[in-house]
C-alpha cells in the first residue's frame, strides 16, 4: 500500500473513550476523523448502567470541554466504605483524606455519551456515522481504513489509527480473554435511609457488590456467577430486594424498590501490546476489565488523553509513535489490570483462612493513612497519582 495520508489520525469507535480521544486530538490542531457505528441523529442512547468517574476522569472531561454539560446530573462520592460479607475487617476512604473535593462521581452511560456526542458535533471534526470498519491495512508510513455504511463503502488514509471499538483482534491485534464465569447485574434501587454521598464496595463469596450513590437512591453493580446473575436479572422485585438485603446488610437501611435491571457478561480482555502496525489501542480495545473498583472507563479516558499528548509531542507520522504510546501506557495499564484481577481472585471465595487475611488487610489499610492515601490516589489518577 502506497498512499499519502490526508488525515493525521482516524479513530474507530465513537463511544466515550473514542470520542474523548477524537476531541483531544482535534483540540491540538490535528486532522482527525471519527468512524462510529451509530447513525447520525439516531434515537438517544437509553443505557442507564452506572459509570464511576474518578476525579482524574473529571479533569480529563473538563479539559475536553465536556464536564460542564455533565456536572448537573452526576452524584459525587465523598466516602467509600469497603467490607466483606460475614467476615471482620473494613476500611473507609474519604475525599478529605485524599485531599480532593470528591473521590469520584456516578453518572449513567447515556448521559456521558450524550455529552461527548454533543461536543463532537460542536467541534466540527469529520465524523462518519453508521459506519463499520471492514479492514485496516498498514505500511511503514500510514494506514488505510476501509468501512461500510448504508451510503456504501468508504476509506480513509491516515498516519495513525486509534482503535477504540473493542474489536482490535479482527484487524491483527493479539488479545487474550479470561472468562470469569460471572455476570454483572446493574440496577437502580431505593432505600429507606439517605446515601449521604457514600459508596459501598461489599465483597461476597461469589463476587463484589457495589452500592453507589445516584440521585436520591443508589445504583448497583452486583457481580456474581452467571446463573445467579441471570436469576437476579429476571426474578420478582421483592425476591431481588430480599437477596440484596441478605448480601449487603442493613447499613443503608431497608431497600424499598428496584428498577432498570440489566445483566452483562464479565470477561477480562487484554491486548498483549497497546499497538500493532500503524495502529494504537485504547479503552476496551486495549483492556476490558472486571467492573470491581470501577476502573475500566477511567483507564480508557487516561489512554485517550495520553494518546493526544503523545501525538502532539511526536507528530502522527513518527514511525516510532505506536510503540512509544504503548510504552507510555504500559505501567498504568498493567497496574489497573493487575489490581482489578487480584481483587476478584482474592475476595471472591469463601475460604475462612483467606477471609481472615482479607480482613487483616482491610484493617491494616484503614490504620495506615499514608498507605490509604497512596492507594486512593492511584485509583483516582493511575500511575501519575
Amino acid at each position: 500500500m502506497t498512499a499519502t495520508p490526508d488525515l493525521d489520525v482516524v479513530v474507530t469507535g465513537g463511544g466515550p473513550v473514542g470520542a474523548a480521544a477524537a476531541l483531544g486530538l482535534h483540540a491540538r490542531g490535528l486532522r482527525v476523523a471519527l468512524i462510529e457505528a451509530r447513525p447520525a441523529r439516531s434515537a438517544p442512547v437509553t443505557d442507564v448502567r452506572p459509570l464511576a468517574l474518578s476525579y482524574g476522569s473529571r479533569l480529563v472531561l473538563d479539559r475536553l470541554g465536556v464536564w460542564e454539560a455533565l456536572a448537573a446530573g452526576v452524584t459525587p462520592i465523598e466516602c467509600i466504605h469497603v467490607s466483606q460479607q460475614g467476615r471482620f475487617g473494613r476500611t473507609m476512604m474519604t475525599a478529605a483524606e485524599a485531599g480532593l473535593p470528591a473521590l469520584g462521581y456516578i453518572a449513567d452511560y447515556a448521559s456521558v455519551v450524550a455529552a461527548l456526542d454533543a461536543a463532537v458535533e460542536e467541534s466540527g471534526l469529520r465524523t462518519f456515522h453508521g459506519a463499520r470498519v471492514a479492514s485496516i491495512a498498514h505500511d511503514a508510513d500510514c494506514a488505510r481504513v476501509t468501512f461500510e455504511s448504508d451510503a456504501g463503502e468508504g476509506a480513509c488514509v491516515a498516519s495513525l489509527v486509534a482503535v477504540a471499538d473493542g474489536n482490535a483482534e479482527a484487524f491483527g491485534a493479539e488479545v487474550g480473554v479470561t472468562d470469569y464465569g460471572q455476570g454483572a447485574v446493574t440496577a437502580r434501587v431505593s432505600a429507606a435511609a439517605p446515601h449521604r454521598f457514600t459508596a459501598y464496595e461489599r465483597f461476597t463469596p461469589h463476587g463484589p457488590l457495589a452500592l453507589l450513590p445516584c440521585g436520591d437512591g443508589f445504583a448497583i453493580v452486583w457481580t456474581t456467577h452467571t446463573e445467579r446473575a441471570q436469576w437476579l436479572h429476571t426474578t420478582r422485585a421483592e425476591d431481588f430486594l430480599r437477596a440484596l438485603g441478605t448480601a449487603f446488610g442493613e447499613r443503608a437501611g431497608p431497600f424499598t424498590g428496584v428498577d432498570a435491571r440489566a445483566v452483562h457478561r464479565v470477561t477480562l480482555r487484554v491486548a498483549r501490546h497497546a499497538w500493532f502496525g500503524r495502529a494504537v489501542m485504547l479503552g476496551n480495545a486495549a483492556q476490558a476489565l472486571h467492573p470491581v473498583a470501577g476502573q475500566g472507563l477511567n483507564l480508557g479516558l487516561r489512554d485517550a488523553w495520553e494518546l493526544a499528548e503523545e501525538v502532539a509531542r511526536r507528530g502522527a507520522g513518527d514511525s516510532a509513535l505506536p510503540r512509544a504510546y504503548g510504552a507510555r501506557r504500559r505501567i498504568d495499564r498493567s497496574g489497573g489490570i493487575a489490581v482489578t484481577h487480584a481483587l476478584v481472585k482474592v475476595f471472591s471465595n469463601d475460604s475462612m483462612l483467606a477471609g481472615l487475611a482479607r480482613g487483616a488487610g482491610l484493617t491494616l489499610l484503614d490504620a495506615v493513612p499514608a498507605a490509604k492515601k497512596f492507594f486512593m490516589r492511584r485509583m483516582e489518577f493511575g500511575t501519575r497519582g
